[in-house]
């Protein structure tokens, strides 16, 4: 990549897995130049996600079969085969992860399935659902607004029952990514990701998609695109969407 850090250091250093010397010169060249630290930042929060979304797994104990088995030295051909779609399956997320770093013009139904995935790996936290919280709101839109590079507006959806619990910064092949996070009296938890569109898209109305159980709401406005991720029910994500796009969108827009 260049004479001084290469590509494989880069990824080393997302890895942690550089000498404590050469991981000081890699943070040197990062501050120099911003275009390898935000792919840096990419990397490793789409790792970050990988982890929180399957860390719970990969903690679990094996069966006692499969334990019983190895120590037999002759696992049997059940647990091969699950072996192997173990693998596949890790493959494809390898292959998604990559995927999602590499592409450069996104297409509508990529965006919504990266924010059904950012509701996935978030929503379920409990101790860290957010960055900040709804209590510092303000500081909250301020800071998103300045990283994500234009004026962000967290919705109301006190009338659909959802409160502003906070937000996160987030990062794609696009660069930085607002999430808000909103929960109603039951601690049902929707997002709204906002991060920017392909140049030559138009303002459209809002399309639907399910991804895995998650219901996306989404639309592009101008550069931006926003996305709106729920488990609720079609019909309940559907009002909240509609809330959030006419909250959102220009009346000339539209």
């Amino acid at each position: 990549m260049t004479d001084t850090v290469h590509e494989h250091e880069l990824h080393a250093y997302v890895d942690d897995a550089l000498s404590a010397a050469r991981r000081l010169e890699v943070e040197a060249w990062l501050a120099a130049h911003p275009e390898d630290a935000a792919r840096v930042e990419a990397w490793a929060r789409h790792n970050h996600a990988l982890h929180a979304a399957f860390n719970g797994v990969l903690s679990e104990p094996l069966p006692l079969d499969l334990v019983r088995a190895t120590r037999r030295k002759a696992v049997p051909a059940a647990f091969v085969a699950m072996a192997a779609m173990l693998a596949m399956v890790i493959t494809g997320l390898v292959g998604y992860a990559i995927g999602v770093g590499t592409r450069q013009t996104p297409a509508p139904l990529h965006f919504a399935q990266d924010a059904a995935l950012a509701h996935a790996v978030f929503t379920v936290e409990v101790r860290h659902p957010v960055e900040v919280d709804a209590a510092h709101s303000e500081h909250l839109v301020a800071w998103l607004s300045k990283r994500v590079g234009t004026q962000l507006h967290a919705p109301d959806f006190s009338a659909q029952g959802f409160a502003l619990l906070g937000g996160r910064l987030l990062s794609d092949d696009t660069g930085p990514v607002a999430q808000f996070m909103y929960e109603d009296g039951v601690e049902r938890r929707v997002t709204l990701y906002v991060r920017r569109a392909a140049a030559d898209r138009k303002v459209t109305t809002f399309r639907h998609v399910n991804d895995k159980g998650v219901d996306v709401f989404y639309w592009i406005d101008g550069d931006f695109g926003y996305a709106l991720s729920g488990e609720i029910g079609r019909q309940a994500m559907q009002k909240l969407a509609e809330a959030a796009y006419h909250q959102l969108v220009p009346t000339a827009a539209r």
